[in-house]
């Protein structure tokens, strides 16, 4: 059968956040807390804004879109109870981050996200904390939930494989999900529905099985039950929303990447099996050669297969 594995470690250099993108969110984000710090000290000095970094960046597993977008999640505690609003105080860092940018800040349910067009996002949640309570996060015209993102990346981390396996293939779902013409689970989800799935099975050295035995066992969980819990608080559950017809559209798509999957790994051509697996990763995902399978292929030196893939990603 056709070992695509190389092609997969291409296609993960290809969505992997480059350096000089990730430097400029890094330093984008730093005087961002700067602007926030000196509006609450000029405003509200009551009020003393903390800063944790959470998400995907934390967990390592952030994706360039096909239109080279990325973000970056930059949490804002208050460690007092607000005298205000949660819509009130998301509006405060609005103000605050307001006019660092070219674009209008958006207020956001949940966070205030600042655009920097054509290149990246920058979200800014709003939490406050008690003793003796949980993190809660300001929702806008709704008020204050429970919710702890440290401790879904801690989950995530503790789930995390020494050689990055889980990482990589959280990484190509969130692709084949920015790749798809419908409406997909939020890349939240897809981490959790991996990483649960990863439990269930046993991960192969080879990128390609191990991404269709992850399909599988998602589809397999869904199929009994169709849920995915928050591993963290509020433990909610991220597809209570879905109508039928949002169920059915995923359901059948994961379906269809599955059949797909093992297409590929059927297929002795490895021309013909990238084929299959670019119609659910998009042009992104290389083509192989168009010869049967060969243990060494001779496109690919070790050096350049290096040099895209330093796994900066495994615990």
């Amino acid at each position: 059968m056709a070992n695509c594995h190389e092609l997969f470690q291409i296609y993960h250099g290809e969505i992997c956040i480059g350096g000089n993108k990730k430097n400029k969110m890094i330093t984008s984000k730093g005087k961002l807390r700067e602007r926030i710090r000196k509006w609450f000290k000029e405003n509200h000095p009551e009020y003393e804004p903390k800063f944790f970094i959470q998400g995907s960046h934390k967990m390592k597993n952030g994706i360039r879109t096909e239109e080279d977008i990325c973000d970056l999640d930059d949490g804002v505690y208050f460690f007092r109870e607000p005298d205000v609003t949660a819509t009130t105080l998301q509006g405060w860092i609005w103000n605050a981050v307001n006019g660092y940018t070219n674009t209008t800040p958006e207020h956001r349910k949940k966070c205030i996200r600042s655009i920097f067009a054509g290149d990246y996002e920058i979200d800014h949640p709003v939490y406050y904390k008690i003793d003796g309570q949980c993190y809660r996060i300001a929702v806008k015209d709704v008020g204050f939930e429970d919710s702890d993102p440290k401790a879904m990346v801690d989950w995530f981390n503790k789930r995390k494989d020494k050689d990055g396996r889980l990482v990589r293939d959280t990484m190509f779902l969130k692709g084949w999900c920015d790749h798809h013409d419908k409406k997909m689970p939020s890349g939240l989800a897809m981490t959790i529905l991996a990483s649960n799935a990863k439990e269930k099975i046993v991960l192969n050295e080879r990128d390609d099985i191990t991404l269709k035995d992850i399909l599988k066992e998602i589809k397999k969980t869904l199929d009994s039950r169709f849920e995915c819990i928050a591993p963290a608080m509020p433990n909610d559950d991220l597809f209570a929303n879905y109508n039928d017809d949002r169920k059915a559209n995923f359901l059948t798509s994961l379906q269809e990447f599955i059949d797909d999957a093992e297409a590929a790994l059927r297929e002795e051509n490895q021309l013909k099996a990238s084929k299959l697996w670019r119609k659910h990763l998009g042009d992104r995902f290389p083509l192989g050669e168009d010869n049967k399978e060969q243990n060494n292929s001779r496109i690919f030196t070790a050096t350049a297969i290096g040099a895209r893939t330093a796994n900066p990603y495994a615990k």
